[in-house]
């Protein structure tokens, strides 16, 4: 079983030398009171990638090491600054599956093979606090590696590891490198080993390509490409914590698929729809099997908030047990379809699709017009579709047409959120202003949404018990509290669409 630590640390060039004679005095640094040896370490490490180096073009790395105190197989993934996700794996000849299909999502499936092999000498130090607790360790590595490619080579060098130990103030690590700049200890600004010795070993098989028929910088095509581009990243990124149920990353990978996808349709006079048609409808699929499982922790959420509020005397009948084995079916069943999704050629196909869209983004002849002028025109068509669905919506009586035309106007709303997202970076605070707006429309409709899909769930179960010979009272008073809840929300409606419609918010998109 694989198991995860945050890893926080920078990399400093140094002299070629066995000992730390060189190294600046960091006694006094913040609460550093001393420094402690820990002795010298010998590690052999084989670093696996793709022929074309996918994992260290995406800042990941994967290793099989031996010796020091963490012999086995390593997974690292970046994550923001100078922190990254180690997920290890108990030592074995063969990659093991579970970190292989966590960078399924960089290598598209890719066979990985080894590329480097690392053979390093480390003298690590702690440096201490007046308790003797470690604020960092120091590792002094002298590495020479060898190039597994064809027509690889060989080469050598010195580096400083300084590593914030866990619970350590990361502010530490500045006063660190403030006192080793002043004494001219410059930084290594490879990410990690591994780049480091394909650079000097083989440095033309890492090197990226430039991306060919790209926009003229200053753009609204250059400005839509860096969103998509950072977007796409996102999802990649995402996919493993997805894998391995990280709370929170199925929300938002389900959210970064209607990003993508939401901003392909807004921007089709920019994107040539020919290409960008069929990766929606694939984003639509992947959302959609993601949603299973995310939809069930919103509206399990919601129910048994709704459950435990209710007074002891209203609660009827197995309430909690029918709710709870309701719960554990559900979520079962959800987690599949994802992981089902993830591992599927299907999905493969999709990162492939959506590798080709971020490096060569199919530009049409509006992409190389002024941002304003392209992405205003983009929001007011948007605004406009908004604007029909919801003075349908707010003409319809309460019932089921009009729930499902609240529904509507909600993507409407969302749509125009994520193509004013998609359009900050150029417009700046007339696209935040226009989203934050919008974002209230969305979140009321989305609270309605949400109600009238538990009313569903409630009666399907308030069924169930009936069947099992249960009282039902219970479940009707859920069911009657949501449909207060949804009625609420109508009334709710038509001022926050007021207030997100107002005059401003027109001029803006004029």
């Amino acid at each position: 079983m694989a198991q995860s630590k945050i890893e926080t640390e920078r990399k400093y060039m140094a002299p070629a030398v066995d000992d730390v004679s060189w190294l600046p005095d960091l006694i006094g640094v913040d609460r550093v009171e001393s420094l402690v040896d820990r002795g010298i370490q010998e590690l052999d490490a084989v670093y696996y990638d793709t022929a074309d180096l996918r994992l260290n073009r995406s800042s990941a790395t994967l290793r099989r090491r031996t010796g020091g105190t963490d012999a086995g197989w390593h997974l690292k993934l970046p994550l923001v600054d100078d922190s990254r996700e180690e997920i290890q794996a108990p030592l074995a000849e063969e990659i093991p599956e579970e970190l292989r299909e966590l960078t399924l999502s960089r290598t598209h499936g890719v066979p990985l093979r080894p590329v480097v092999r690392l053979r390093t000498t480390r003298s690590v130090r702690d440096l201490v606090d007046a308790d003797g607790g470690a604020l960092v360790e120091l590792s002094l590595d002298t590495v020479r590696a060898d190039s597994l490619l064809r027509e690889g080579g060989h080469t050598e060098w010195t580096e400083l590891e300084v590593e914030l130990a866990e619970g350590a103030d990361p502010a530490l690590l500045n006063r660190i490198d403030k006192v080793l700049g002043k004494k001219g200890v410059a930084r290594d600004r490879s990410p990690s080993k591994l780049a480091h010795a394909l650079a000097e070993t083989a440095p033309h098989e890492g090197v990226d390509r430039e991306p060919q028929g790209a926009a003229a910088p200053g753009s609204a095509g250059a400005y839509l490409s860096g969103y998509l581009a950072d977007e796409v990243q996102a999802l990649v990124d995402l996919d493993p914590a997805v894998r391995r149920s990280t709370p929170d990353a199925v929300h938002q990978m389900r959210v970064t698929c209607r990003h993508l996808r939401g901003t392909l349709r807004a921007y089709r006079a920019v994107l040539d729809r020919e290409v960008t048609e069929p990766i929606r409808a694939e984003l639509k699929w992947l959302a959609g099997e993601l949603g299973a499982e995310r939809d069930h922790e919103v509206l399990n959420d919601r129910l048994s908030t709704g459950v435990r509020e209710l007074p002891g005397e209203l609660l009827l009948g197995p309430v909690a047990a029918r709710l709870r084995a309701w719960d554990v079916a559900q979520r079962a069943a959800g987690r599949r379809r994802t992981l089902d999704a993830l591992n599927s050629p299907r999905y493969t196909t999709l990162l492939d699709r959506l590798g080709e869209l971020s490096a060569r983004p199919p530009l049409r002849a509006k992409a190389a017009g002024k941002p304003k002028k392209v992405m205003v025109k983009v929001l007011g068509k948007e605004y406009g579709r908004l604007q029909r669905r919801m003075v349908l919506a707010l003409e319809l009586p309460s019932g089921p047409d009009r729930d499902t035309a609240i529904h509507q106007a909600r993507k409407a709303a969302k749509r125009l959120r994520y193509a004013a997202q998609a359009a900050r970076p150029a417009l700046g605070k007339p696209a935040r202003r226009i989203a934050k707006r919008i974002k209230a429309v969305q979140q009321v409709s989305g609270d309605h949404h949400d109600s009238v899909v538990a009313r569903g769930v409630l009666r399907r179960l308030a069924v169930a018990a009936h069947v099992a010979g249960e009282p039902g009272f219970t479940w009707g008073l859920l069911h009657g509290q949501e449909r207060a809840a949804s009625r609420s929300k109508e009334k709710e409606l038509p001022l926050v669409w007021r207030q997100a419609s107002d005059r401003r918010l027109r001029k803006a998109l004029r």
